[in-house]
């Protein structure tokens, strides 16, 4: 394996080991929201230590029990223990396998992937735990529905296990 390899450098927001935990919950939700919903991952991300919020195009509003079956799912896979690995690859061999529109233009050729188990994979420049089981639970705290945008918004915490 290489030893220069040449990533884009992230802001130092990204590289904040205190958001570790929830940064690497939102890859967890991302995946389970794909899988529950259909959707794509998040349109918007704000990611903070103590709480954090995502946004999802959706077609409709999840329910109440929508909601209580994320937040079971999500718990499911963090309880899991997974391991959370990188892998570098050329943009050509991400190709397909991965959303490359939010890629800047200036993006090195070797592009990070982070992964999480068998469970989730995408492109990431952020500071993630080794193992799920560093997370905590996840717990959604509010949620909104914006129907003319057709945007669902989370906000969501962590507490210890």
């Amino acid at each position: 394996m290489e030893t220069n390899i040449e990533i884009n450098k992230p802001s130092p927001k990204f590289q904040d080991v205190s958001i570790a935990p929830m940064h690497t919950c939102e890859h967890i939700v991302n995946r389970t929201m794909m899988n529950l919903f259909g959707c794509g991952r998040s349109v918007s991300a704000h990611i903070e230590r103590k709480k954090s919020k995502l946004d999802y195009s959706l077609e409709t509003a999840p329910t109440e029990e929508d909601v209580k079956r994320l937040e079971e799912a999500v718990n499911d896979v963090i309880a899991q223990g997974l391991d959370v690995t990188t892998e570098f690859i050329t943009q050509e061999e991400a190709q397909g396998r991965f959303d490359l529109k939010r890629l800047p233009e200036d993006a090195s050729e070797t592009v990070r992937i982070v992964k999480v188990g068998d469970y989730d994979e995408c492109l990431c420049l952020g500071t993630h735990v080794k193992n799920t089981s560093e997370i905590g639970i996840f717990k959604v705290i509010s949620h909104d529905w914006n129907e003319g945008a057709k945007l669902w918004r989370m906000r969501f915490k962590l507490t210890a296990l």
